[in-house]
């Protein structure tokens, strides 16, 4: 047996003690952080040595690392850490780690070279004044052979038993059978290309219908591949809550037919849905879990890996008797367990949580994207930034008045980008340098001041420098991918020192591939399923996927006898055409309900849309039983909405399409037994996405089908999709537009789908 482990994550265990403190201070990025260690690098004479790679042993256990710095000369090793502020405002038990850290390097260094003795100093390197603080210590070489030797044995211990439990895991998951007695139609071919992209250590783009069990067919393969492929963890990211749900639900499945699978699942929620004590921040001398958090975390992790699942309620619980922090504590299992359920942002967003881990620990990962249609939308968001100028003017006056110069900067150069505008909307080309260094000047500024007042920051402020600190980052990458605009709006007299109008300035990101495609090649296997994948070379181009990337259409369980589809084709609903529309779509529902009575969904374009439509609905057939999506809905309305529909039930629920109801909801057999949906499902034309389709033409010579059709034929078939849920299920679907006649429009519906045309 080995066990290698890195010198952070060795001292991280065992060397962090005392409070959770999460007040805010203003920290390097990482851009920042290599700068910081190049400049100290550089400041050093003649022969000074840089990122030194080391490694030794302790009985089974390997420890490797990367010192920052040796000068022979003087026989002195550097730890260089990076920060902002104030030095003293860093708290005693990180510099204890970062000492910990310090004297680990320096066994191994006095190991490797032969060393008697060595100087070991702490270089604290601060960013804005570029000042060194430098802590100094000699120590032995026993001396440091004894602090490596107390560090590896209280880590053995704990190395020992993940040790075993991987030997454990990966014996049991080598012998796991599936947990049922067959597989379903169309899984088994899902579930053969899932592992054989983990054998070929690849991408996969895998479009499945629903009722075939994707998830078990993704997660079982996965599971299958971990011994063989030396697998450290498998990440299921989903889009929603529903998603997760149905993971943590397979992997109970397959406990089921192995009650003693050694397998940890971890569930990551978010903070907002986590915290204990929303009203108070996250520090010992505020909030009790946060107090001596390190001091309990060790018990409270041993007492939640004995777990199997550790869902919300499994580490809430756990938390709860060890009093410490739940969503923190599931922060730090994330590191122990095998299979971690989230979403999408843990992976791929800039800060994500997992992909930062996976790249420190060198973890070989499998990554399962559930519902992966909606990544594209999902990861421009993540990769696009937005200042509003009213944001500034609030921010300016929750600042003292030696830093409102930078504030007053920012305005004069918003000013001169904005000052000639006069349509509503304007692309522009390049983010003007003038303006790329006004915003950082200003993240500068209130960086320090934070640093200075890290303890009583106001949210204002918080919020806006957040939003700049987003924004200079992503101008520092503006490309192609991306698109700079401002938007002028009127706003009431005086808001922000414009009487009529505010702006708003976005860098707007169109093709995300380029920031997730170093995601997908750090992780060993990639797949993303859904419904709804075609064209797959869409996806594979603007999610970041290489040429390599293997595609498969697993066929439908489904017979096209089971779904009567109709393309209403003497309907338009283009927007000049809608009120025309109005008369033909409401007969149609009324016929329909007619015919069969039973529970229908009728999806439409917009909410002004749905209302016309509800409207004469109501005045032309006042006994029909309807009920309607409106906007803002929360949580709870959204099941009242779907509690309608029962196998009793009768009647037509009105929805938008995209929206909350489109997609992701079950209602099989009587509980829906039709839909209509009376558009295409494509975007609105309107400056943005004239642009978007522009920059998709440029880039793939496909805009107009890139922007708009794939998008808009996606949403289709995922809302139509709800009428179909099993093998015994029947029903109709309308098709009311007369594009859907279009050859081009039909070849993107289900290919298990008989289309008829029908005039009304």
């Amino acid at each position: 047996m080995s066990y290698t482990v890195a010198v952070r994550a060795l001292c991280e265990f065992t060397a962090r003690e005392g409070n959770l403190d999460l007040r805010f201070t203003p920290a390097p990025t990482a851009q920042e952080g290599i700068a910081g260690h190049s400049l100290v690098a550089s400041s050093r004479g003649p022969g000074y040595e840089s990122e030194i790679a080391l490694n030794g042993s302790y009985d089974v256990l390997r420890v490797r690392g990367r010192a920052d710095g040796y000068d022979p000369v003087s026989n002195r090793l550097e730890e260089v850490k990076t920060y902002r502020g104030e030095f003293s405002s860093i708290p005693g038990n990180h510099r204890a780690l970062h000492w910990a850290q310090a004297r680990m390097y320096g066994h191994l260094l006095c190991e490797t070279r032969g060393l008697t003795q060595l100087k070991i100093a702490l270089v604290y390197f601060e960013i804005g004044s570029q000042k060194e603080t430098v802590l100094v210590e000699s120590q032995t070489a026993a001396s440091l052979a004894e602090h490596f030797n107390l560090h590896c044995a209280s880590f053995l211990i704990w190395a020992v038993q993940e040790h075993t439990h991987r030997l454990e895991r990966d014996t049991a998951l080598s012998a796991l059978t599936f947990p049922h007695a067959t597989f379903r139609p169309g899984q088994r071919e899902l579930a053969v290309a899932v592992y054989r992209a983990a054998r070929e250590q690849g991408a996969l783009i895998a479009q499945a219908p629903t009722g075939i069990g994707k998830t078990l067919g993704t997660i079982f393969p996965a599971l299958k591949a971990c011994q063989g492929e030396r697998i450290d963890k498998i990440f299921f990211l989903a889009a929603k809550s529903s998603g997760r749900a149905l993971a943590l639900d397979a992997i109970d499945q397959l406990h089921g037919g192995s009650a003693k699978l050694p397998l940890r699942t971890l569930e990551l929620v978010a903070r907002e849905k986590f915290c204990e004590h929303p009203d108070k921040a996250c520090h010992g001398e505020s909030c009790p879990l946060a107090r001596g958090f390190y001091d309990r975390l060790p018990a409270a992790r041993s007492a939640a890996l004995a777990e199997t699942r550790l869902d919300r309620a499994a580490v809430r619980a756990v938390a709860a008797s060890h009093d410490v922090c739940p969503y923190y504590l599931s922060q730090e299992l994330a590191r122990w367990s095998d299979v971690v359920v989230g979403d999408y942002n843990y992976y791929f967003d800039t800060s994500a949580l997992l992909y930062a881990l996976t790249l420190s620990n060198t973890w070989r990962v499998s990554v399962l994207v559930d519902e992966a249609h909606n990544l594209v939308e999902r990861a421009r968001s993540m990769y696009s930034a937005t200042l509003e100028l009213s944001a500034l003017a609030t921010a300016r006056n929750a600042v003292p008045t030696r830093i409102r110069k930078s504030f007053d900067a920012l305005k004069r150069q918003w000013t001169a980008l904005t000052q000639d505008q006069t349509e509503p909307y304007l692309l522009h080309d390049k983010i003007p340098v003038r303006f790329q260094t006004a915003v950082q000047s200003l993240t500068t500024a209130v960086t320090d001041h934070l640093a200075e007042a890290a303890f009583s920051v106001n949210d204002a402020l918080l919020s806006f420098y957040f939003s700049a600190l987003h924004f200079g980052h992503l101008a520092e990458v503006f490309g192609p991918h991306s698109l700079f605009d401002v938007t002028l709006s009127a706003t009431a007299p005086g808001t922000c020192g414009s009487d009529e109008t505010t702006s708003t300035l976005c860098i707007r990101n169109v093709i995300p591939a380029g920031f997730l495609a170093p995601r997908h090649t750090s992780a060993h296997m990639t797949v993303l399923f859904s419904g709804t994948l075609s064209p797959y070379h869409f996806y594979r181009d603007t999610l970041g996927l290489p040429d390599s990337t293997r595609w498969i259409d697993v066929p439908a369980p489904f017979r096209s006898e089971q779904l009567a589809v109709s393309v209403i084709g003497n309907v338009s609903t283009r927007f000049r055409d809608r009120q025309r529309s109005l008369k033909p779509i409401v007969g149609l529902l009324a016929s329909q309900y007619a015919l069969k009575p039973g529970n229908y969904l009728c999806f439409l374009s917009s909410f002004e849309y749905l209302q016309r439509v509800v409207q004469l609905t109501r005045e032309r057939y006042p006994d029909l039983p309807i009920w309607e999506q409106t906007q803002g809905m929360d949580e709870a309305e959204r099941t009242r909405f779907l509690e309608r529909f029962t196998t009793e039930s009768k009647g037509i629920g009105f929805a938008v399409l995209g929206g909350a109801f489109a997609e992701g909801i079950d209602l099989p057999g009587a509980r829906l037994i039709g839909a209509f949906i009376a558009t295409l499902g494509l975007p609105q034309i309107n400056p943005i996405n004239e642009q978007m389709r522009r920059r998709m033409q440029d880039r793939f010579g496909n805009g107009y089908d890139y922007t708009y059709l794939y998008p808009g034929l996606q949403k289709v078939v995922q809302a139509a999709g709800r009428v179909i849920r099993t093998e015994q299920d029947t029903g109709t679907v309308h098709l009311i537009d007369d594009r859907y006649r279009r050859a081009e429009v039909r070849d993107l519906l289900p290919r298990w789908w008989h289309v008829d045309d029908v005039l009304i």
